[in-house]
């Protein structure tokens, strides 16, 4: 297939990064993908992040967090892969539905545009098709935008079937703009115990997998237990010919936002300049610097609870399924100069005669408690049961989403007296269905349109004035509120059934957060002087929580239970 000359004002007007990984999966593509883009961000360049992902689903929201991690939401409602996640974090500015596209999505775009006779009748072909809606995906996500440099991270490791037809569409977008796409590959030096030294072989072989592509890489990141050493980068250059100098170390590291600074003392955040043909516009931003030692100067530690469903496998415990709640804890902590130790509780052993007496004597002496997202009934009897010790024996409690859910069930239970309140989502025909399907969404689970279908996105939150919440905000982030409204961002399809809400109310629940029509409730908490700390969102706060700009319902969260902690050591 043949191309016509590229007129000037064709060139875009940003340069494209291309991250890809070869070896095995999980190098970490997504953070070097987002460190560089905070690296760039800081000489003063306006960028942007995007993951490609090679699953046919149309978007993450219906992928098991066992198997794929926690579900990212951008502000204007997609549901993403988490390395989405990690790219707001790292250049601490919001992401929209242009920074994720699965080839699921591609297809059904070729598919939709081969019905509506956009091909003028001609056969549509995936080697041809494909890639090219690939590129312009890429094109049009930039396009009216300032956006200097993009950054895509490619899904996957290089050599698999599944995302060949991306790797044909770098190609090709290499081929038509040379000297605005460029390639970052990462690989991985294996060192087998019975050798005891590192070998660059199977590194080099996923190099030779791009070259059969039609692509050569202009950096390559090691990743490693440890440093690489200047024989292995020599190896791999004069093999692959990759410059000596492009040859980049990343070993592991305490935290993934040391990342950053790795690169940067091998100078890549100038070389990849120079690369691209630019130079610095500005003075280095030096505040993520500051931020990273700071985090080494944390010298306390809160105990932090996390009561969930999502993170046992077999023998493993599996974090990425609450990624986002525990950065969110980490950023919270690291601001109070405090060091979090995170401790997971598997609700479903709550629910086990044989170990909850155990696990309780464990919560009980945690520092703080959180029950986090959800779905379905499975644990939902052993959440209940985490919610009832922080509330009965005073311990910070912070509950999101399906947790304010559970805390909301827990009260009208055990305050209320009414034994069997339930969510409808848990049990559809309990009496006090005191959380409810919302109404629009009932006609989505009678057509079984599961994907896609719940409250997505950033939706407004009024706040209550002389609340804990309206505190938390005022003490810790000024800046996000606007005339006693905040933007959070969400995902569920259930709500608080107010039916009951001036029962609770009446029984000491205080409704801390509303929509802005007052209908929907967006956030619970108990009166300070009966709870230290007991809140509940329907709403994520963790979506939004940045190292640079922690949640303030985390830090509040983490300050109440410090100060908690230090009056009981005092005490004892």
């Amino acid at each position: 297939m043949q191309h016509k000359k590229v007129a000037h004002q064709d060139i875009p007007k940003s340069k494209f990064i291309f991250v890809t990984g070869g070896v095995i999966s999980g190098l970490g593509k997504g953070i070097t993908c987002a460190s560089l883009a905070r690296l760039v961000q800081e000489h003063g360049y306006k960028v942007s992040v995007a993951k490609a992902d090679m699953y046919l689903n149309l978007d993450a929201g219906t992928m098991n967090p066992l198997e794929h991690g926690e579900v990212f939401v951008t502000e204007d409602g997609m549901e993403t892969d988490q390395d989405v996640g990690h790219y707001e974090r790292f250049i601490n500015q919001d992401l929209s539905r242009n920074s994720y596209f699965t080839l699921g999505q591609i297809y059904y775009d070729v598919i939709s545009k081969e019905r509506r006779l956009e091909y003028d009748g001609k056969c549509v072909e995936g080697h041809i098709h494909i890639p090219e809606e690939i590129i312009g995906r890429i094109l049009n996500s930039v396009k009216d935008t300032d956006t200097e440099v993009t950054f895509i991270e490619v899904g996957g490791t290089v050599g698999e079937y599944q995302n060949i037809m991306f790797y044909e569409a770098i190609r090709r977008f290499k081929q038509r703009y040379p000297n605005n796409v460029f390639l970052v590959h990462l690989v991985y030096l294996i060192v087998p115990g019975f050798l005891g030294e590192m070998k660059s072989k199977p590194a080099q072989s996923s190099i030779y997998e791009l070259y059969k592509l039609g692509l050569q890489p202009n950096f390559v990141v090691c990743r490693g237990d440890t440093e690489v050493d200047e024989k292995r980068k020599t190896t791999i250059s004069f093999n692959t010919g990759v410059k000596y100098d492009h040859i980049i170390s990343a070993p592991d590291v305490d935290t993934i936002y040391e990342i950053p600074l790795v690169l940067k003392r091998q100078k890549m955040d100038v070389l990849i300049l120079e690369e691209m043909g630019l130079k610095p516009k500005s003075k280095t931003d030096t505040s993520w610097e500051i931020m990273v030692k700071n985090t080494k100067k944390a010298k306390d530690v809160l105990s932090i609870a996390i009561a969930g469903k999502y993170f046992t496998s077999g023998n493993f415990c599996l974090e990425d399924s609450y990624v986002c709640v525990i950065e969110a804890i980490k950023h919270a902590c690291w601001k109070s100069k405090i060091k979090p130790e995170i401790h997971w509780f598997d609700v479903e052993k709550l629910e086990n005669p044989k170990t909850k007496a155990e696990i309780e004597k464990q919560l009980i002496v945690a520092d703080g408690i959180i029950v986090p997202q959800g779905w379905g009934k499975r644990g939902v009897e052993g959440k209940l049961e985490a919610v009832r010790i922080a509330r009965e024996n005073k311990i910070p409690y912070l509950g999101l989403c399906f947790g304010m859910q559970m805390a909301v069930i827990e009260y009208a239970r055990n305050v209320l007296k009414l034994r069997d309140a339930n969510s409808e989502e848990v049990d559809p025909n309990t009496k006090n269905k005191v959380i409810h399907i919302m109404e629009l969404q009932k006609e989505f689970l009678t057509k079984q349109e599961y994907g896609g279908t719940i409250r997505l996105g950033a939706y407004p939150c009024k706040i209550k004035p002389g609340t804990l919440l309206e505190d938390a905000y005022k003490k810790n982030g000024a800046h996000r509120i606007n005339k006693g409204t905040v933007m959070e961002r969400h995902r569920h399809r259930y709500e608080f059934n107010n039916q009951y809400r001036q029962m609770l109310e009446d029984k000491g629940l205080v409704i801390s957060g509303t929509s802005p029509d007052n209908m929907l409730v967006e956030s619970i908490e108990l009166p300070v002087n009966t709870h230290p700390f007991f809140v509940g969102t329907q709403f994520h706060p963790e979506y939004k929580s940045r190292p640079l700009d922690p949640h303030p319902i985390f830090c509040e969260f983490i300050n109440v239970s410090k100060k908690i902690k230090i009056k009981n050591e005092t005490t004892i």
